[in-house]
């Protein structure tokens, strides 16, 4: 034991300082100080040991502005050898106080160190806690982060693939797939693609166009056309299958049927979308007819483009028939079957308007012979009345007249002393068609 007064070391067994005399106090041989060095120490030691926390290197790099107060350090030999001569003095100063006032400066000051202490273990646990928690709520963080990326991933991978799933069954990739079984020749599969693709969507064309594909490759474009015509007529309305039909026409080098498909269309939309297609048959003026004169006939249209026509009943072409530049003259007597067409700045011929015209000229009577039969006595004359448009033959023999006989160009003396038949026709200068014969029986005498 160590003598509360002076500082000496009492023997074991002794009751009485050897020193001072003064009674012995049953105090146990503690000083809180040294334990307060133990712990210090043992804390520098752990601290220089224990592996550096990012937060240690934080408080670092900001300059140690914000020092630990709880921090603990190393002590030197010297440090300690001076902490222990400043106990053993406060203990000394203290030895002229009474026994009982002194204990309770020792008592006082293990109660100040013990709170000082547990204080300090406070701090430190505290911060271990805070710091424990911050790690632990990182490291929740990061699951948390790495969690949301893994289910952010599938959901992303499960969008991807119901878009490819969706678009592989979709109108689109039923086209393309039956494009794709076109190429290797799988007219089979290509048939099935397009239906599929068609029954998904009856009103846009590619599906049509594809199907159609199938019968040109295999050079039936009848079977193609009857691809487009066949959804026309369930659809006469859809400008795009329009389109496409005329586009099948164009690259297949049958421009002609684009005007025959259009003059059924009624739909005003489809009419206004392909107007550059159009192609209006001419008109013919005057109306198909009989007449009884030449006739001139008169095309026009209301398509810009060139006119055809023929006159001998067959089709006309830009490359067979003849251009119309002029009103055309009819002046053959019979029936004439006229076609005509347009072609516009496509190159795109109209549908033919054909007419039929009949000539027939008109036969004039008989012509009238002057005088009329008789028995005449003296020179007399024959006179026949030729209308305009006629020539007039005649013969004095009793024969029939014709274009070859005596032509009548003024009063012709009729023969004396015998009998004379006289017979007379008109000839029509346009057609050559001859009258009816008048006959006159003429007897003369002398006086």
């Amino acid at each position: 034991m160590i003598c509360i007064h002076c500082g000496a070391d009492i023997p074991d067994g002794e009751v009485v300082c050897p020193r001072c005399g003064t009674a012995v106090q049953i105090v146990p041989d503690y000083n809180p100080l040294e334990d307060v060095l133990a712990r210090e120490v043992r804390g520098s030691v752990e601290g220089a040991t224990r592996q550096i926390q990012t937060d240690d290197i934080r408080r670092y790099r900001r300059g140690n502005v914000s020092q630990n107060v709880n921090a603990t350090r190393v002590l030197s030999q010297n440090e300690m050898s001076r902490l222990r001569e400043e106990r053993r003095n406060a203990v000394r100063r203290g030895q002229g106080g009474a026994p009982g006032q002194s204990l309770r400066r020792n008592t006082g000051e293990q109660e100040r160190i013990r709170r000082s202490t547990g204080e300090m273990r406070r701090r430190q646990d505290t911060e271990e806690l805070r710091r424990d928690r911050r790690q632990k709520r990182l490291e929740a963080a990061k699951r948390k982060r790495r969690n949301l990326l893994i289910a952010l991933f599938c959901i992303l991978a499960l969008i991807v693939a119901g878009i490819y799933i969706a678009y592989q069954n979709s109108y689109t990739g039923m086209v393309k797939k039956g494009y794709k079984a076109l190429q290797t020749r799988d007219y089979a599969a290509a048939e099935r693609y397009f239906d599929r693709a068609i029954i998904k969507d009856k009103s846009k064309s590619e599906a049509y166009t594809g199907y159609a594909e199938i019968y040109i490759d295999q050079d039936d474009l009848d079977g193609a056309e009857q691809v487009f015509l066949s959804a026309i007529e369930t659809q006469p309305t859809n400008v795009n299958l329009y389109q496409a039909a005329i586009d099948f026409y164009m690259d297949t080098e049958q421009p002609a049927k684009i005007s025959a498909l259009l003059k059924d269309c009624e739909d005003s939309k489809v009419l206004a979308s392909v107007s550059d297609y159009i192609s209006v048959a001419p008109d013919f003026t005057p109306d198909e007819g009989t007449y009884s004169e030449v006739q001139e006939i008169t095309l026009s249209s209301s398509t810009k483009g060139e006119i055809y026509y023929t006159l001998d009943g067959s089709e006309p072409t830009a490359e067979t028939g003849i251009k119309y530049t002029e009103p055309v003259l009819l002046q053959t007597e019979g029936q004439i079957e006229m076609k005509a067409i347009v072609v516009n700045g496509k190159g795109i011929p109209s549908v033919t308007a054909s007419k039929k015209y009949n000539i027939e000229f008109p036969i004039e009577d008989a012509p009238a012979v002057t005088p009329s039969t008789g028995q005449y006595t003296g020179p007399a004359q024959i006179t026949i009345t030729v209308p305009e448009g006629y020539t007039a033959y005649y013969t004095m023999d009793g024969s029939t007249p014709t274009a070859a006989s005596s032509q009548y160009t003024g009063p012709v003396d009729m023969p004396e002393n015998t009998r004379t038949i006289f017979n007379a026709i008109l000839v029509n200068n346009q057609n050559g068609k001859s009258t009816e014969v008048t006959t006159r029986s003429y007897i003369t005498t002398s006086e």
